[in-house]
């Protein structure tokens, strides 16, 4: 058995703080328990009460003679602390701490917090929360309404889980009014112990779960592990499908970052990719939380990305075609046969090529002809269906037949009965029979979009990996000897030398302190020589004036070195200045920036866009985090709105994008193996045509020492 069986499923309930007064939460969550006709044994404990609504009272946990599966606290943290001993001596197998006053301020209720925390894993028992909703499944086999939620919701096949226990309440009235239903539902507050993972490795084994919904205001794991496993759910013979919704998506902090990857590294952009790569499908309101969880439940999805609409009004029919075009979805074309067959059932004035159209005066018997003739076209892989309430529509006769259909289709079907009154009882037939229906027709092209990006995930190539082989010892002495000098960034020198050590191309170089010394090295390299400042405290030297290209003469490296020293004395009077860096020239290529950005809590993540003097313009980068490989980063550089410029586009060969591919699995290597990396920026990374590999024409690197 699972340790959270005694969680969603407990024979018995020992509720501690159970209340005698009405509006009380440990009077509220006994009633919702005993009225919600739990199927198990329920006992109040309060050492003041005899009895609660008619029920015997004890004084204690352990005073209760049959076993106890599920404690449900509610108790300010010091009583809760010596209950939950207390359970533990009774042998309890899990507990919910429903009251607040915890870590969520800080001080002796976040020290209570960890001690229960502490004696919990001793005890090898689960604990969920504290400050929560508390859980609910009501499966008939348990009925159970462990929570300060006076709604039950119906039974169903979508499992939940929130931090927020007030956002339940809103969602579980949400749900009912949408006949929505659940299989678990959970509410999980500080995380003491139970996390979304353990609930999500639970859920994706439970038989009555086919989705899951999240909503999250923090991770608080490693996004390694959270992203190696719900992968795996996610994918591979049974998946799960996983919807969630992020709150707080601010970059508060970002902007003290010094290098471009750190000033674009905000929390929102770490969570897009740590959904992306664990096939979470990402919402960013409640209604597409339940829009998309609903089209998921069906447990039908398309093909490809052909679909067709089916509508009785030409206006919502044009919505429909534009917003599935925005959720990568096209229009399918029909086959001769199918427009052939239409004629038969539709009335001259109709369209018969996709939209459909089928008039307004279309009743039950149109739909359903229409309808089965589109879902046979083999070059369509869903149907959408339009109704709009008109004098003569026959909105639940319509339904009826959608849901015959429905039932034997291996098709998605969604639709949109738009309005309210005069179409809700076929709604409410389509809900009951778990054909996706909505209000209006671009929530429907999304939930379509959604059931095509699954497809997507499912169906996904996976590739071998690279066979990369890397100097970790010599880049060890480079990176010691910058630590050991005190530096908190290396610039290009050092840092080039590094990145050599993971395979990637770069200059030839050296450090002029001197006007002669420049002009000696740049002889050495050959002209043309690019020249540039070297100072810790100068970072982006463009803004300082101080890069200089194409220099192509003995004179011209004189004059550009003591321009640079002057710019760069111009720009900042206390930067210490190394002199300057004279580099042979870059083969030209189309640029891209690489980088990396440390966060506490989720490691390194690896950053691919546009590259240039325009990064902060665009912005048109992506995050990626750990587990890393060559399949990660081919999604990654196909990933930005740029790519088609490095594929090749109006006749211009593509890119060497498999050695730009190899160059990211080796950037995430060098970070894994010097996690001391805080920032890295390769900016531009020169790509050149395809078997030509890249070229580094910029490096900035910075050390933190990790956080213990």
């Amino acid at each position: 058995m699972d340790k959270l069986d005694a969680i969603f499923a407990p024979e018995s309930i020992a509720v501690i703080g159970a209340s005698t007064q009405k509006g009380k939460v440990g009077h509220d969550i006994f009633a919702n328990i005993l009225f919600g006709g739990f199927k198990g044994t329920i006992y109040p404990v309060n050492p003041k009460a005899k009895s609660i609504i008619g029920v015997k009272c004890y004084t204690s946990v352990t005073n209760i003679p049959d076993p106890i599966d599920l404690a449900m606290v509610i108790l300010p943290p010091k009583l809760a602390l010596n209950a939950v001993k207390e359970c533990i001596a009774k042998g309890v197998k899990g507990v919910v701490i429903v009251s607040a006053g915890f870590k969520e301020v800080r001080g002796e209720g976040a020290e209570i917090e960890e001690q229960i925390k502490a004696v919990c894993r001793a005890a090898n028992i689960r604990l969920v929360g504290p400050n929560c909703l508390g859980v609910i499944n009501p499966s008939p086999d348990v009925s159970l309404n462990a929570s300060f939620s006076s709604r039950m919701p119906t039974a169903g096949n979508v499992s939940f889980i929130s931090q927020s226990g007030a956002l339940c309440t809103a969602v579980l009235d949400f749900a009912a009014d949408k006949g929505f239903g659940f299989s678990k539902f959970i509410s999980i507050g500080n995380k003491a112990d139970v996390d979304e993972l353990d609930l999500l490795r639970y859920y994706h084994k439970d038989p009555n779960t086919d989705v899951v919904m999240i909503y999250m205001e923090e991770l608080s794991r490693g996004a390694e592990e959270f992203i190696s496993e719900v992968r795996e759910m996610t994918s591979g013979v049974n998946p799960t499908p996983v919807i969630a919704i992020k709150s707080g998506t601010s970059v508060a902090g970002a902007a003290a970052a010094a290098s471009h990857t750190g000033a674009l590294a905000g929390s929102d952009a770490i969570y897009d990719s740590i959904f992306f790569q664990s096939g979470i499908v990402r919402c960013h309101t409640v209604n597409e939380l339940f829009d998309y969880a609903q089209a998921l439940a069906a447990k039908k999805i398309p093909n490809g990305d052909k679909i067709a609409i089916v509508t009785n009004a030409g206006g919502p029919g044009i919505i429909a075609t534009d917003m599935s075009e925005n959720s990568g979805l096209s229009l399918a074309r029909f086959s001769d046969e199918t427009i052939s067959e239409l004629h038969k059932y539709l009335p001259p004035t109709a369209n018969f090529h996709n939209p459909v159209d089928v008039i307004g005066d279309a009743a039950r018997d149109r739909y359903e002809n229409t309808l089965a003739t589109v879902l046979s076209d083999p070059g369509v892989d869903g149907v959408l269906i339009i109704l709009t309430p008109q004098s003569m529509t026959d909105a639940m006769g319509t339904a009826e037949a959608i849901v015959n259909i429905a039932r034997n289709a291996i098709k998605p079907i969604v639709c949109s009965f738009m309005g309210v009154v005069d179409v809700s009882d076929g709604v409410k037939l389509l809900q009951r029979n778990h054909v996706p229906v909505y209000q209006f027709p671009e929530s429907a092209a999304r939930a379509m979009g959604v059931l095509y990006r699954s497809k997507q995930w499912l169906s996904r190539k996976i590739l071998p990996e690279y066979a990369v082989v890397h100097d970790v010892e010599r880049a060890g002495r480079i990176v010691q000897d910058c630590m050991d000098r005190g530096q908190t960034t290396m610039g290009e020198l050092d840092g080039s030398e590094l990145l050599a050590c993971y395979g990637f191309k770069t200059l030839d170089m050296a450090l002029a302190k001197t006007r002669a010394e420049a002009i000696q090295i740049a002889g050495r390299i050959g002209y043309p020589v690019v020249m540039k400042i070297v100072s810790e405290q100068i970072l982006h030297k463009s803004d300082a004036k101080a890069v200089m290209v194409g220099i192509v003469t003995p004179d011209e490296a004189g004059e550009a070195f003591d321009k640079i020293m002057a710019n760069a004395e111009a720009y900042n009077s206390m930067a210490k200045l190394d002199g300057v860096l004279v580099q042979e020239s870059a083969k030209k290529g189309r640029e891209v920036i690489l980088g990396v950005s440390r966060d506490d809590v989720f490691g390194h993540a690896v950053m691919f866009g546009l590259g240039g003097i325009f990064v902060e313009v665009y912005k048109d980068v992506v995050f990626r985090m750990a587990p890393m490989g060559r399949n990660v980063a081919r999604r990654m550089v196909k990933g930005i709105k740029g790519y088609p410029l490095l594929a090749g586009v109006r006749g211009e060969a593509p890119a060497d994008i498999e050695a730009l591919e190899k160059n990211l699995v080796s950037l995430r290597a060098m970070v894994t193996d010097y996690p001391v990396i805080k920032e890295l920026d390769i900016n531009p990374l020169f790509v050149h045509e395809a078997g030509e590999g890249t070229t580094v024409a910029d490096v900035i690197i910075k050390f933190e020492p990790l956080k213990k």
